[in-house]
């Protein structure tokens, strides 16, 4: 079905119409649209546009009004007033708010557009390093990246994820190293057919990693033995690279199951870590000294940047390799632009990743500008986030001062959702609870990161998080479940529009906002906002609210009231529920 023009684009048109009728010489003319709390929308354009012609805005905002048909059956318009020095005052008709939520509601994507510049886009997300605990600081890149695929790929993006994992480098030799000398440290318990749990699977390399570290600080012929190995890596022999193989697998037992309980769904080939662009570095290198986009100093290869310096005054360089011969990470993420952008056709890359790491990625896009492997035609950005805040505003840590660990933090929000959901549950059965719980919890754990600015620092705050007031995803899922309830028990009473009825403040006020849903997803997708979709569906959520509390539902005075109100409660779950599942947040049906 055809997209469907919200009441804002329809006002926002008739005024440009009249706006140019008005004052031919200004051509198209932008009105300034905007949502008002003197009625339902207020143009400002007319004052820059007077000012420009040198007219009176007042007069010109008259003639404006003059031109634009109000208050008939048909208009979209009910009122239009002149305000202060030439504001525009615009409320719409009951009429086309109704006609065009019914227009939403005959399509499945509740009349979302998709955008007319789809392109292609290569999003690196959620990044975990192999043989290392996933930690609070991995939780959102997951979650936010996440949250812009789904975003993206429903405006009709093409999405291409990549979780550049770390899973190469020096530390593995002296693991691969350890695991020669003691072969069954990877051996799993389990019999069998039988399915290695991510725990497992993590103590395996936790224990390892930490004995092979030990011996490795207090051997030295070990040290040297380990040091060897790197080298064998680095060469591609083949039974190094075998046990090399081993870690990866074993970590992705660990990885999939923490990604498993976030309610995310991470694939295979999606996974291209950093040993994935090994076979381009050298040629990246070459590359960029040919070119003389790098230089050589002291024996590494850099890039330098005038506006880049440290703290000497002298120019902090982009090291691609280094004086013995090794490949920064700089080489691997220039290689990975070249084949992202090369082999896999994006136009748009986005990487979401910790503000700490901004200046290496502008160091980096720069440099790939400057080889020619970032055409004007090809946007980067860095999607970087803020540090996850215990309550006191310091960085996260346990009360022994160590980083908390993923999956700790995960049960305990499906606990405390567990206590909030048994509270309130008044026909659920034990399973019915445990199911919610992990719902809830974990919404609540996505939802605290999803409506934060990614920028910004945020506290993690369990006992806010699954409040039922405020700010919440449980708010928002107690919203979409009390709709439910409604819905069940409305019997022969069934969800229509009606047009022809007058609405209260209350139903108009939800009717405007559902109508806003579309214009909202263009615009958190294009500036890759999810936070801005997470504060459209909490203001859905009030604005609910509100109209569950004025406007009696089931008790309407009419048959055809009753309707028309059943009618705004399912198309608000049917928004709700998309934005939600969006930002990878479920919305049970009963809760």
């Amino acid at each position: 079905m055809a997209s469907v023009h919200s009441l804002a684009s329809s006002v926002n048109q008739r005024v440009a119409d009249a706006l140019a009728s008005a004052l031919p010489e200004a051509g198209a003319a932008d009105p300034l649209l905007r949502r008002s709390d003197r009625a339902d929308f207020q143009a400002n354009g007319i004052l820059a546009l007077a000012k420009k012609a040198k007219a009176n805005p007042r007069e010109l905002a008259t003639t404006v009004v003059e031109g634009i048909p109000t208050g008939g059956a048909s208009d979209v318009i009910r009122e239009i007033e002149v305000s202060g020095p030439g504001f525009l005052n615009i409320t719409v008709s009951d009429r086309a708010i109704i006609e065009t939520l019914a227009a939403r509601a005959g399509d499945d994507r509740l009349g979302v557009p998709y955008a007319a510049n789809a392109g292609t886009t290569v999003i690196d997300y959620a990044q975990p390093n192999v043989a290392k605990e996933m930690h609070v600081g991995h939780l959102r890149s997951a979650v936010i990246g996440a949250a812009m695929v789904e975003i993206l790929e429903f405006t009709g993006e093409k999405v291409i994820r990549r979780h550049h994992i770390g899973d190469w480098g020096t530390q593995f030799g002296m693991l691969i190293q350890y695991l020669i000398e003691h072969p069954h440290e990877l051996d799993h318990k389990a019999d069998g057919d039988a399915e290695v749990s991510g725990e497992e699977a993590m103590s395996n390399l936790n224990r390892l990693y930490k004995a092979s570290r030990a011996l490795f600080d207090s051997d030295e012929e070990f040290k040297t033995r380990a040091r060897a190995r790197v080298v064998d890596l680095q060469a591609g022999d083949a039974e190094t690279l075998a046990l090399w193989q081993r870690f990866v697998d074993e970590s992705k037992i660990y990885f999939y199951s923490v990604f498993n309980k976030l309610d995310m769904d991470i694939q295979d080939p999606d996974v291209v870590g950093e040993s994935g662009y090994n076979d381009m570095l050298a040629e990246t290198c070459k590359l960029l000294e040919e070119s003389g986009v790098a230089v050589r100093s002291n024996g590494a290869l850099c890039v330098f940047f005038d506006e880049y310096k440290g703290p000497d005054g002298n120019p902090t360089p982009l090291i691609v390799q280094k004086s013995d011969g090794g490949f920064g990470y700089a080489a691997t993420d220039l290689s990975a632009i070249r084949d992202r952008v090369g082999k896999l056709g994006a136009d748009t890359l986005i990487y979401v990743v910790d503000a700490r790491q901004s200046l290496h990625f502008k160091m980096v896009f720069e440099t790939a500008r400057r080889a020619g492997w970032l055409g004007e035609d090809v946007q980067a950005v860095q999607l970087a986030f803020g540090t996850v805040l215990g309550k006191d505003g310091k960085p996260f840590k346990t009360r022994e001062g160590e980083t908390v660990r993923l999956v700790d933090l995960l049960d305990e929000a499906i606990d405390r959702a567990a206590a909030v959901v048994r509270e309130k549950a008044k026909d659920l059965t034990e399973t019915e609870i445990g199911e919610r719980a992990v719902q809830v919890g974990i919404g609540a754990v996505k939802y605290a990161d999803l409506s934060t600015s990614a920028a910004r620092d945020y506290k993690f705050d369990l006992d806010q998080m699954v409040s039922l007031t405020g700010d919440t995803s449980v708010y928002l899922q107690y919203a979409y479940a009390r709709i439910q309830s409604i819905l069940r028990k409305a019997g022969e009473a069934k969800p229509a529009a009606h047009p022809e009825l007058a609405l209260a403040p209350a139903e108009r006020a939800l009717g405007l906002h559902l109508d806003a849903f579309g214009e909202l997803i263009a615009e958190a997708a294009a500036e890759h906002a999810p936070h801005k979709l997470a504060a459209y569906l909490y203001q859905l959520a009030s604005h609910y609210t509100t109209f569950y509390s004025e406007c009696p539902v089931l008790k309407a005075e009419t048959p055809e009231q009753v309707e028309n109100r059943l009618f705004l409660c399912d198309l608000t779950a049917r928004t709700l529920t998309k934005g939600m599942s969006l930002l990878g947040i479920r919305t049970p049906e009963k809760l």
